[in-house]
């Protein structure tokens, strides 16, 4: 079969899970309703306790949900557990990476064959992904030696063993720093585009991650999903009006004749408290409010008829974090902030 002419990567309805707990029993998931399509890099942006981790442990059948439906490539995750675990693979931030006194190579090779691999296919899928990741000079170290960006190519190397449809990261660059969390991003993205269909859920504290990899994404709290669509699509939510930021050699006659135009809904000339007391200001700086981007041709037709030319011009653009706040009223936790209810 085809991964990209395949059901559904992912098919969730009325998706709920609630844990018992006391005095009340706590709703991690609340009626999930989710499609990937096959070769999508879906990314799912939410706090601590949003229910990230709790979906994606039933996805990959370790944990079943309260209520609701869910299949993974066309098979029931309550009821085909075998079969999804053989298309499908996961890597978590700060996981373990197995037996310390091994060397990356015998490491790599015994979970080849917990993946029921044969034995000469798994020392050649083994020396692959260790080209792959990019550990040729870890090869023979021990496990227990390995840095902590190390461990997480190696988590990754043993996630791809057996070759998975679709690919869960769960929060996979927690705790790397900037170089081994971009050598990560380069790994996923390589892996993903070498085969069409391949997959990828990925779990993120960090927008710019979610913002720079996936295609779409579901931001996610208190176990609902908010709001899905691609980064631009949820960016319009918040910002309805297109912002600019223009900087002029010179505005004669102020900003009236900019704000008649057709589609000019503001127009202003901040404050500059940036130049030393007394001096001109050599430029202008113009915030303008447009209904929509096509109204900025006419901006600068105007422009050039009042002999005012263009220095720098920038656009404003709401961040993933402003789309949150206006849904849910607050900001991101920092990983590990948040305590007591269920990932």
């Amino acid at each position: 079969m085809s991964l990209s002419t395949s059901p559904l990567a992912i098919d969730a309805r009325d998706v709920r899970r609630v844990y018992k707990a006391k005095p009340a029993p706590i709703v991690a998931l609340e009626t999930i309703d989710l499609e990937v399509a096959p070769g999508e890099f879906f990314g799912l942006l939410g706090p601590n306790g949003a229910g990230k981790t709790t979906l994606i442990k039933i996805l990959t059948t370790l944990l079943l949900p309260t209520s609701g439906s869910a299949h993974v490539f066309g098979f029931d995750v309550s009821r085909q557990h075998a079969q999804i675990r053989r298309i499908m693979n996961i890597v978590s931030g700060g996981e373990q990476s197995g037996y310390g006194l091994l060397q990356v190579r015998e490491q790599l090779w015994m979970f080849s064959q917990f993946y029921g691999i044969g034995a000469r296919e798994g020392w050649r899928r083994v020396d692959e992904l260790i080209d792959l990741v990019g550990l040729q000079e870890q090869r023979v170290q021990k496990v227990s030696s390995l840095s902590t960006g190390q461990r997480q190519k190696l988590n990754f190397a043993r996630g791809l063993l057996n070759d998975p449809w679709i690919f869960f990261l769960d929060e996979p660059t927690l705790g790397l720093d900037v170089s081994a969390a971009r050598a990560v991003r380069e790994l996923v993205v390589e892996w993903k585009a070498a085969v069409p269909g391949r997959t990828i859920l990925l779990t993120s504290h960090y927008m710019a991650e979610v913002e720079e990899l996936c295609e779409r994404l579901a931001i996610v709290d208190r176990g609902r999903i908010l709001a899905i669509g691609t980064p631009a699509e949820l960016k319009r939510r918040v910002q309805r009006e297109s912002i600019f930021e223009l900087e002029l050699d010179r505005l004669d006659g102020g900003t009236g004749a900019l704000e008649a135009l057709p589609g000019v809904v503001s127009a202003s000339v901040p404050s500059r408290p940036d130049a030393a007391e007394g001096q001109p200001h050599r430029t202008v700086i113009v915030n303008l409010a447009l209904a929509d981007d096509a109204a900025l041709g006419g901006v600068v037709s105007a422009l050039g008829g009042l002999d005012a030319h263009i220095v720098a011009l920038k656009k404003s653009e709401p961040s993933l974090e402003d789309v949150f706040i206006e849904l849910v009223g607050r900001g991101f936790e920092a990983p590990g902030e948040a305590q007591g209810a269920p990932r």
